[in-house]
């Protein structure tokens, strides 16, 4: 592998103003579940080489077998005399080996142990009378060279491990569904941490309860969000709308724009009362890296600060548009696809009030835990949210249960409407689409919870 990079690195440095090469290497497996049936088992490896050249444009190659190494190297490097978009933020060199090496590896996991945790957790929602039931195991294990024409030599190795389940619940005139996700960077042991039977059961009673719930008379009310939802509408609202090649129009005829195309930056959205931040570097976030996969060391990244816009997700190429450096957000689904400006870990800034301080404020509100359904348009910009596990709220204290409150809103007036958020902190793992062809990346969504003023409910 050092000959054949360093071969094509040779190759790069004579016909080239910048290059960067990339091995990537995965092996995973999966197991699924349902309704009491073991439904099967998955397992895939797959490796090979990114290499970018910049010169009057910018050029890829991907290659997978070593023969074709030189024949993909040269194409990439003719087509980039080519003039188009060229401009990339070359940055300072890094040179550094990561890991993160959990104290029994997913690779030392045999198919039964991952059959157990699946049939366990289908086992203990039938027990709940759960009438619909899946579950789906996957980790992975991953490993990365990088090198570019700065100087930069990266090596890292790291495993993930994710799990999501659908849960249903039948009354003879209603039916409630629930679909939750979870991930981690790193082992088993920190996988079991997540303890995600608390949440199926938690979540079973939630929506065996809400089959039997009255739904909600519309008007204006305040409302509380929880975390799960609140860390959903931080992705969809504040991370991609604040992906710089969203701003600048590269994704338009793929994934959607952004509202904030053509602001003047800073630019308010909220209330001073918002912050919303994205963090590569928590340690065992689903989408935790130390270094991006272009190179770039990792660190915490405020997008709105006090209600304004701060700072923009970037890669290298966009970040060379504002003529700034790369913040780490480049990111890449496989060796095979280019990185891409990315989320990692997004959420709302908690503050410093209890829940239960922000419900005895509230005289006539709905606390919406989760959400049943979302959407949003491609701008990011109007946007709904069904809600799940929701409550009344009367004189300050928590009362019946309601049944799908739909609240309807857009970003500035869903931020603009905060005035407090919680002290607690949760996260929920996703699996984030964007790109042509598509590219799913891990990452994870939170906040606490938090406080809107006089929103109007269906």
């Amino acid at each position: 592998m050092e000959h054949l990079l360093d071969k094509i690195a040779a190759m790069c440095g004579r016909n080239s103003r910048f290059y960067d090469i990339r091995y990537m290497e995965e092996t995973s497996q999966s197991v699924s579940y349902r309704n009491g049936e073991f439904q099967g088992a998955g397992t895939s490896g797959e490796r090979g080489i990114a290499v970018r050249v910049v010169n009057e444009g910018i050029s890829y190659g991907f290659f997978n077998d070593e023969h074709r190494a030189e024949d993909a190297v040269r194409r990439a490097i003719e087509r980039s005399h080519k003039h188009g978009r060229n401009k990339i933020s070359p940055g300072e060199p890094v040179r550094d080996r990561w890991s993160i090496k959990p104290s029994r590896s997913p690779e030392d996991y045999s198919l039964d142990d991952r059959i157990d945790i699946v049939r366990s957790i289908d086992s203990m929602m039938n027990d709940l009378h759960a009438s619909v039931r899946l579950n789906y195991l996957f980790d992975k294990q991953v490993r990365q060279v990088y090198l570019n024409s700065s100087g930069s030599y990266l090596e890292g190795e790291f495993p993930r491990i994710g799990y999501y389940y659908v849960m249903g619940f039948t009354q003879p005139d209603s039916f409630e569904q629930s679909y939750n996700q979870f991930g981690i960077t790193g082992g088993y042991e920190d996988f079991a941490g997540m303890k995600i039977e608390e949440e199926v059961e938690d979540d079973a009673h939630k929506l065996s309860s809400a089959t039997k719930s009255a739904k909600l008379e519309p008007g204006r009310y305040d409302v509380i969000l929880g975390p799960d939802l609140s860390g959903i509408v931080a992705h969809e609202s504040c991370g991609h709308p604040m992906e710089y090649d969203r701003i600048v129009g590269r994704e338009g005829a793929l994934a959607g724009e952004s509202f904030l195309t053509g602001k003047t930056f800073p630019y308010r959205v909220g209330s001073e009362s918002v912050s919303v931040i994205d963090d590569p570097t928590l340690r065992g976030s689903y989408g935790y890296y130390k270094y991006d996969d272009e190179g770039v060391r990792a660190r915490k990244r405020y997008l709105y600060k006090n209600g304004m816009t701060d700072e923009f997700i970037l890669n290298r190429e966009s970040a060379a548009i504002l003529g700034v450096p790369s913040n780490a957000g480049g990111r890449s689904a496989s060796w095979n696809y280019e990185p891409l400006a990315r989320m990692s870990t997004t959420y709302i800034e908690p503050g410093d009030m209890s829940l239960d301080e922000l419900i005895e404020d509230v005289k006539l509100g709905v606390y919406i835990g989760s959400y049943t359904e979302w959407n949003i348009d491609d701008i990011r910009f109007n946007q709904k949210y069904v809600g799940k596990d929701s409550f009344m709220i009367r004189n300050g204290k928590l009362a019946e249960q309601v049944r799908r409150p739909v609240l309807e809103t857009t970003t500035t007036g869903l931020y603009s409407a905060v005035d407090g958020t919680s002290k607690d902190l949760h996260f929920s793992a996703g699996s984030c689409g964007k790109g042509e062809p598509e590219q799913g990346i891990e990452v994870w969504m939170g906040g606490p919870h938090v406080r809107l003023r006089n929103m109007y409910l269906s």
